[in-house]
């Protein structure tokens, strides 16, 4: 200790435990500040593991690049698959057929069940590129020959229908045209076309599960009186990261006729909203850090009250205004150090352990904090990014030292006259 400044020695010396009441608002402020730090570093990486988790889900069902001719269909789609699939940026390439469609189940018994999905015709040999959906069924098979018909889980339980279960599907080309026919006041009647569930998929993410079936891209073609043309083509990457880069190359190379969109683009509020929610979650929460904050400034303006005598003799031997600011400040950087240091610790240990506490949570309370049919995870996901726990713990240091400047200028203030008036 003898090698130490002295103003980190007295900072020390002073924050020794001496249960007076100025000890206990110490360690109640280190305490706030670990909690501070502990509660940011476990909601942030939670927020950041649901960021990630839902990116890759997107990513596996979406996407990184589609391509589509505003208000026609895409003929001759067949030379720019081998166009894109010689990008060397490019992973797979697929067509597709995509539009709404109208839904009546077949049951044996009871009334019908009428919904409106969107359906999604796809080329076996190239949608193993580009999505997951052929590696998610959970019953059935991926077969689409003939009239077979994948469902998604959410929806087929909508539905109560099963692998086998036949559906009725009216396109928006069969209502346009009874449509027409009636403003001519001609009576028709257009049979929808009959196909078969061969399998039920799920992807993990609820809204495609529940608002999305699929089809041979031949049927979907039939449905939509495509003849050989498809809505688009879907391009993966090698990496979705460069998608803007990628795109910038292929409207140089197909022209302005196109429209190229990216997977950001096409989820931009789900992604958008993370991101707010996220920022939103750090500044409530580091408002915690703020009272922490407080407590540090009421201990050291009561203990600079305490201290006069001590603060009176200090500067009647000859100490600075800095040197006393220093000792002041030291005392907030160890105080800051302590909670910090405590916080990451514990929130560190919380996210590895959060798993076995939410189950715990869940044989004791009988409580389902995180539902599986809500949230389509099965664990909770978190991600540690050390930039994020760098900004969080820096934050908090510069909050415990900010919060000491006012009473270490009130000290640096004070003349020894006047501090040793009343001595």
């Amino acid at each position: 200790m003898s090698g130490l400044p002295f103003e980190l020695f007295l900072a020390l010396r002073y924050l020794r435990p001496k249960r007076t009441f100025v000890s206990m608002i110490t360690l109640i402020s280190v305490a706030g500040v670990m909690l501070g730090v502990a509660v940011l570093i476990i909601v942030i990486s939670v927020m950041t593991g649901f960021d990630r988790e839902l990116r890759s889900k997107l990513l596996g069902l979406s996407s990184h690049i589609r391509i589509e001719r505003p208000g026609e269909p895409l003929t001759h789609y067949r030379q720019w698959l081998q166009h894109l699939s010689t990008n060397a940026a490019v992973k797979g390439v697929a067509p597709y057929v995509m539009g709404q469609v109208l839904v009546k189940t077949q049951p044996e018994f009871g009334s019908p069940l009428v919904v409106a999905p969107r359906i999604r015709g796809i080329d076996p040999r190239w949608e193993t590129n580009v999505t997951v959906v052929p590696d998610c069924i959970k019953v059935g098979e991926f077969n689409l020959r003939g009239s077979g018909l994948l469902i998604g889980i959410d929806l087929a339980r909508a539905l109560n229908v099963g692998v086998g279960d036949r559906l009725a599907v009216y396109s928006t080309r069969h209502l346009e045209e009874m449509e027409k026919a009636r403003s001519r006041e001609e009576e028709m009647a257009i049979l929808p076309e009959d196909f078969t569930i061969r399998g039920i998929f799920d992807v993990g993410y609820y809204d495609y599960n529940s608002t999305f079936i699929v089809c041979s891209l031949v049927n979907a073609q039939e449905l939509y009186q495509l003849n050989d043309s498809v809505h688009g083509l879907q391009v993966m990457l090698h990496d979705p990261m460069q998608a803007e880069t990628v795109r910038r190359q292929l409207w140089r190379e197909m022209g302005p006729e196109f429209s190229l969109s990216l997977w950001t683009e096409e989820n931009a509020d789900i992604l958008n909203a993370l991101k707010v929610e996220k920022n939103v979650m750090f500044f409530t929460l580091f408002f915690i850090m703020i009272v922490a904050a407080f407590g540090i400034m009421n201990s050291q303006i009561t203990f600079v009250v305490q201290k006069t005598r001590e603060i009176g003799m200090l500067k009647a031997l000859g100490a600075t205004v800095s040197q006393v600011v220093s000792l002041f400040l030291g005392q907030c950087l160890l105080v800051g150090l302590t909670g910090v240091s405590c916080g990451f610790g514990l929130g560190m240990l919380a996210l590895h352990y959060r798993n076995e506490f939410l189950h715990f949570m869940r044989r004791a309370t009988g409580l389902e904090l995180f539902p599986d049919s809500i949230y389509s995870f099965s664990e909770l996901p978190a991600m540690i990014v050390p930039g994020d726990v760098t900004l969080i713990c820096t934050s908090a240091l510069v909050a415990c030292l900010v919060a000491g400047l006012i009473p270490a200028w009130m000290a640096a203030r004070l003349q020894p006259v006047e501090a040793l008036r009343h001595e």
